[in-house]
């Protein structure tokens, strides 16, 4: 009882185990292939969700560089100022928002005027993630600010005492 395959000759029995070896070694190779690809999905899916719009602003654990003459902000420190909390539903700060900074040990309030994240047309983004730190009524505890104010920043009301010690506007 043999069969003919190609120039070989094989049992009948043996070619039907090889056939179900075969089926058996197929099922499992999608099997694992298929995590893998699902395994490889996710991690894309998580790649791409990390990179995102979001990450230029400033959320929690942000880097930020203070940009008035405080003393607070200027001397210099083993840790950058950081970000721990966003005053506003979305968690994630632009221009204008009010910030609670971890800086030198303390807790401070600081307001965004300016950050990396692209904004709508006509608005200007700059190279970093700019605060001036301001009281708890909102007065700002430096003097000058040292670089550029988004001009759009006059609309609004509560940060007028932070715009009189600005000397530039984009």
């Amino acid at each position: 009882m043999y069969a003919q395959h190609g120039n070989r000759k094989i049992k009948k029995g043996c070619k039907e185990r090889n056939g179900l070896v075969k089926r058996i070694l197929m099922a499992l190779l999608k099997k694992c292939t298929g995590v893998f690809l699902t395994q490889i999905s996710r991690a894309t899916n998580q790649r791409n969700f990390s990179i995102s719009g979001t990450c230029s602003a400033i959320q929690k654990m942000t880097r930020v560089r203070v940009v008035d003459n405080s003393t607070l902000g200027n001397t210099p420190y083993h840790r950058p100022p950081r970000c721990i909390h966003v005053y506003n539903k979305s968690g994630v700060g632009k221009v204008g928002d009010k910030i609670l900074l971890a800086i030198k040990g303390e807790k401070k309030k600081a307001l965004i005027v300016g950050h990396r994240m692209p904004g709508p047309r006509m608005t200007p983004r700059f190279d970093s993630n700019n605060v001036v730190l301001i009281e708890d009524n909102g007065n700002p505890v430096g003097t000058r600010i040292k670089t550029p104010i988004p001009s759009f920043l006059r609309k609004r009301k509560e940060v007028s005492k932070v715009l009189a010690i600005a000397q530039t506007f984009v």
